[in-house]
């Protein structure tokens, strides 16, 4: 292998591990206090017990989130602005990968803040302990 093709390949696995990485953590390598606002939406009825990212199934009764980058197992408060009703989940899956859009909620944690026929509404989320 000739030093340019070892340069490329550095930097090809440098790119791919930077990529794969998740959202970095707040002051102190943690994420507790971590905030975010956007929008919150739920799962469909048919990801019922289907896998997540986590290996862990899906079930509409727990609360639990698809988040983008926090680590899975992460509490995390996540708060109606419309009408300040909270609930708190567990990370287990990924997602949702539409813009705007910064968690999606299991539709009972969903449906404890706000009425699932709005679909979709605005929150702000906090990383807790």
């Amino acid at each position: 292998m000739t030093t340019i093709q070892k340069a490329v390949s550095a930097i090809a696995l440098f790119t791919l591990l930077t990529a794969c990485s998740t959202v970095q953590p707040g002051a102190g390598g943690s994420w507790s206090g971590y905030t975010q606002t956007g929008q919150a939406s739920y799962y469909a009825d048919k990801f019922q017990n289907r896998k997540t990212a986590s290996g862990a199934l899906y079930k509409s009764e727990l609360h639990t989130a698809a988040h983008r980058k926090l680590p899975f197992g992460s509490r995390v408060k996540v708060t109606n602005t419309a009408n300040g009703k909270s609930v708190v989940v567990k990370v287990n899956d990924r997602g949702p990968f539409v813009s705007g859009r910064i968690i999606d909620l299991s539709k009972s944690a969903f449906s404890s803040i706000a009425r699932t026929s709005l679909g979709v509404i605005d929150v702000r989320i906090e990383v807790l302990r």
